[in-house]
């Protein structure tokens, strides 16, 4: 599939060098033993064509474009032929033991792909779904991907790229914002774009010392782009925030200044403590707070760090001190969770920058393969004939690998 396939801009082939292993030597080393001892056994006693299946175990979106690209190299590389059948497209609900994916083709050719393919299927479709539920839970705010930092290498960090996007493209497709960019280059074009978003770090503020004057070495570093400041650092997010906008009167009343809350979890934003929460979230959203909460969804709503109570009182501020147009990004543990809180207490929310669609729990994104038939002959394990039912209307045509 290509970027054309989608409309949307697309890394260049060959751009992530860790994913695009190909040789046999490279594989085989990152392959599970079995697998290699059975390629070498089929190899001895006479090959067989074979289709796979490949299934996760929970309800998923669809996400297979680096794995089915990867495979596609592989047999291109190899000189081989197979096909796939994608049973759900790109972006598509999945239902927990569906399988996403058929492939067909020498058992000698497929036999060692199976770790490395799965390792490409379930973290990205996991992923995506998490993705997708952020997006859908606050529609009228757009959502920066910044997993980077939390990735486990490169090879991760594409794929929770990639995730957000095809998690982001299918709530948009239900109306809302969604992601629209990522905090690096490398991965800037899942999202259409060529370039990574962003502003300064706490560093930056510390450097400058003080908050001000950050926005001020920004600003005449960068003229053109618009001026998102962190306004924690030193636990005055209200008051510095109040002295950015009155620095930079012109972009505060074009939209083009931003203040980034992302209030670590050990205090309240400046001027809050728990009854002045409370008091902010029953001023703009009378009733919220009255409803039965778990203790996570209180800690969301009215708790220390960037809160729902937090963010409307930063609202409260810019609005009373004239500056209707500057807009509130938030940070710091945005998952489908807080993302629902901040929903349910309408938090006036811009922006989100988050990396907290990475999955939580590991063990659920992986992806599980069964040998569904030999030589046209269907046969699998007993407990798995559920991946005989094959769809009869499959949502992707069959796709053909050849050398």
């Amino acid at each position: 599939m290509s970027a054309a396939d989608t409309g949307r801009g697309w890394p260049a082939a060959g751009a992530f060098g860790p994913t695009q292993a190909l040789d046999d030597g490279t594989i085989r080393s990152r392959t599970d033993a079995y697998f290699n001892r059975t390629r070498d056994i089929v190899t001895r006693f006479g090959d067989r064509q074979v289709t796979y299946a490949l299934f996760i175990r929970r309800p998923v979106i669809s996400a297979p474009r680096l794995m089915t690209e990867w495979l596609d190299g592989v047999a291109r590389a190899r000189g081989i032929s197979l096909s796939y059948d994608i049973m759900f497209p790109e972006g598509a609900w999945v239902g927990a033991g569906e399988p996403l994916i058929y492939i067909t083709g020498s058992f000698v050719a497929l036999a060692d792909l199976e770790t490395l393919l799965l390792q490409k299927l379930g973290p990205p479709c996991v992923a995506a779904l998490n993705a997708y539920q952020m997006a859908m839970a606050l529609p009228g705010a757009r959502f920066m991907a910044m997993e980077a930092r939390h990735c486990a290498g490169f090879e991760m960090q594409e794929q929770m790229a990639y995730a957000a996007s095809v998690g982001s493209r299918a709530a948009q497709r239900e109306g809302a914002l969604g992601f629209v960019g990522g905090a690096n280059d490398a991965t800037a074009g899942f999202f259409g774009d060529g370039r990574g978003l962003g502003t300064m770090p706490h560093a930056l503020v510390g450097y400058a010392g003080s908050t001000l004057r950050a926005a001020e070495m920004f600003h005449s570093t960068y003229p053109e782009a618009d001026l998102v400041v962190l306004v924690d650092y030193f636990g005055r997010e209200i008051t510095d925030a109040l002295e950015v906008c009155r620095a930079f009167p012109d972009l505060a009343a074009a939209g083009r200044v931003g203040v980034r809350l992302d209030t670590h979890g050990g205090r309240f934003l400046e001027g809050l403590d728990p009854q002045l929460s409370y008091a902010a979230l029953e001023r703009n959203t009378p009733g919220t707070i009255r409803r039965y909460r778990s203790e996570t969804e209180l800690r969301h709503l009215v708790g220390t760090g960037v809160s729902a109570a937090a963010i409307w009182r930063m609202r409260e501020a810019l609005d009373a001190a004239g500056f209707p147009k500057v807009r509130i990004i938030v940070s710091s543990g945005f998952s489908v969770e807080k993302c629902l809180s901040m929903a349910d207490a309408h938090a006036p929310i811009d922006l989100v920058g988050t990396g907290s669609f990475i999955p939580d729990r590991w063990s659920e994104t992986y992806a599980t393969a069964d040998v569904v038939s030999y030589d046209g002959e269907a046969r699998v394990k007993i407990g798995r004939e559920f991946l005989l039912r094959k769809a009869r209307d499959r949502a992707v045509p069959a796709r053909e690998s050849a050398s």
